[in-house]
């Protein structure tokens, strides 16, 4: 067996849920990528199984899934030991073969750098960042019999990010695809950015749930999630270009 771990928060849950009301799925257990899971499954007789978690969780951590927060929570007090509560990869790589994780839209709010980049700093730079994630990169690569599947950031709507803001997050987009991202290693990315997007600089209006609401809307996350529940499916599978 398989077994994968999707780590997010509320935009996460959003495709998860595939469109499904959260009050629909709290009754009866149904959610869009689960649901794909059992279908392939049955149809190709797979026993891949994959379940959801909140990281990290709002107490005692913070409800923050910044790149210093898995930096911090995996690389600097990495070990086989709980960090506030929370799993480390040591902890996850002993029981899933995928992890899989992701930002929310407020990473999307990155301030210009100010020379002082600082790996152990929750300033949001594109030059923090970049070290952060350069660390999370050997951390991953130390862990080899594992695959890990990384989104691309999430985007506010244009109404609640500056231009300039909105276009680090573009530069950061395009370095973890065209600089960060290393050829055939054990690092998969899902290009969230681009779907959210489609080539502009912001999430679509018509695919947020509203104006003020930087989530994605019901409409875009059924059509997203199966792409998502695919993909997983293809880097358990080896077939995902890497």
């Amino acid at each position: 067996m398989k077994k994968a771990i999707f780590l997010h928060h509320s935009t996460g849950q959003n495709i998860w849920l595939g469109g499904v009301n959260k009050l629909v799925n709290k009754i009866t257990g149904k959610n869009s990528v689960q649901e794909y899971f059992n279908s392939y499954n049955k149809t190709n007789g797979k026993d891949y199984s994959i379940k959801e978690l909140f990281f990290p969780k709002a107490s005692p951590y913070g409800w923050k899934n910044y790149p210093f927060d898995y930096y911090n929570i995996w690389v600097k007090n990495s070990g086989l030991a709980m960090y506030m509560e929370e799993p480390t990869l040591e902890i996850l790589t002993g029981e899933y073969d995928i992890i899989i994780f992701k930002h929310c839209y407020p990473v999307s709010k990155i301030q210009p750098n100010t020379g002082n980049s600082d790996i152990n700093s929750e300033d949001k730079s594109l030059d923090n960042y970049k070290l952060q994630y350069n660390a999370l990169k050997d951390k991953m690569h130390s862990l080899p019999d594992n695959k890990f599947i990384i989104w691309t950031p999430a985007v506010h709507i244009k109404a609640l990010i500056s231009e300039d803001e909105a276009k680090r997050t573009a530069e950061f987009h395009d370095w973890m695809i065209g600089e960060w991202k290393e050829r055939n290693d054990n690092i998969y990315i899902w290009d969230f950015y681009k779907l959210e997007t489609e080539g502009e600089l912001y999430l679509k209006d018509e695919y947020s749930e509203g104006p003020g609401n930087s989530h994605p809307n019901a409409v875009f996350s059924s059509r997203v999630s199966p792409l998502f529940s695919q993909f997983i499916i293809d880097v358990i599978e080896s077939k995902s270009v890497n």
